[in-house]
């Protein structure tokens, strides 16, 4: 198994002999519109060409429908016969697109040997969570493999705690970019709709048997962590870097 992170949370994952595509988001840098005032977004570039990121995929998963995971640059290059695991919620809007192979997961399926489980999540807290909408994550089983848990775009929840007690994952990816929304409940603040670097540590700490592969790091300006500020989080905590793995944009991981 490898797991490749292209930048954001979109990954290549290879599993039980397939070639899987997490959260395709493909637009060019600075092309969409600033989150926070900072910088247009995405912030960085691809690593690689999209014809080399979709090339021989077999299934792609979409957590949710924000455009910085399912975006319409890779709406309009992904091949719209591809089995596209998705959260019920979202369906209606992936067949829209075009997409004839949507496969809506309400608890689990089983998929050429691989039985996808669907977790829970929440994408920030308090009133942020009815304007984020609905997220998912994805726990991967096969024979042979390891047992892999996508947690998707969450805070650390009571949902993400019970997923990593019930299926007692080897490896867990994080999207650790403590990303800031405006709250609601307090105009003047803004809350983290995203796992920032002490949640992340509290993961690894919550799963001391478990790799924690941390994404969704410095490609959006409303991202507030760094792979800096997360790795001098875990170094705090004794966490090493092979149990809290920072990978670049681009880079391919052995698991």
């Amino acid at each position: 198994m490898h797991l490749t992170l292209i930048r954001n949370a979109t990954l290549i994952l290879e599993y039980a002999g397939k070639r899987l595509l997490i959260d395709p988001f493909f637009a060019p840098k600075h092309a969409l519109p600033s989150f926070a005032g900072v910088s247009k977004n995405p912030t960085a570039d691809l690593p690689m060409t999209i014809d080399a990121i979709t090339a021989g995929t077999d299934a792609a998963f979409v957590t949710h429908t924000h455009g910085d995971h399912f975006g319409p640059v890779a709406q309009e290059k992904l091949d719209k016969t591809l089995p596209l695991f998705c959260q019920p919620v979202n369906t209606d809007a992936i067949r829209e697109a075009g997409f004839t192979a949507v496969v809506p997961i309400d608890t689990e399926t089983i998929w050429e040997g691989m039985t996808i489980t669907r977790t829970g999540g929440h994408h920030g807290r308090g009133g942020v969570t009815e304007i984020m909408g609905p997220v998912s994550g994805f726990v991967l089983r096969a024979e042979g493999e390891a047992t892999l848990y996508i947690v998707g775009d969450s805070v650390l929840v009571d949902e993400v705690r019970d997923a990593i007690r019930t299926y007692n994952p080897d490896i867990i990816v994080t999207n650790s970019g403590g990303a800031m929304w405006d709250d609601p409940d307090n105009p003047s603040e803004r809350t983290t709709i995203l796992m920032d670097a002490a949640e992340t540590v509290q993961v690894a700490q919550l799963a001391p048997a478990s790799r924690i592969i941390t994404v969704h790091l410095e490609a959006l300006d409303h991202c507030t962590v760094t792979r800096t500020d997360l790795r001098t989080a875990a170094d705090a905590a004794g966490i090493p870097a092979e149990r809290v793995f920072i990978p670049a944009d681009g880079e391919r991981v052995p698991l």
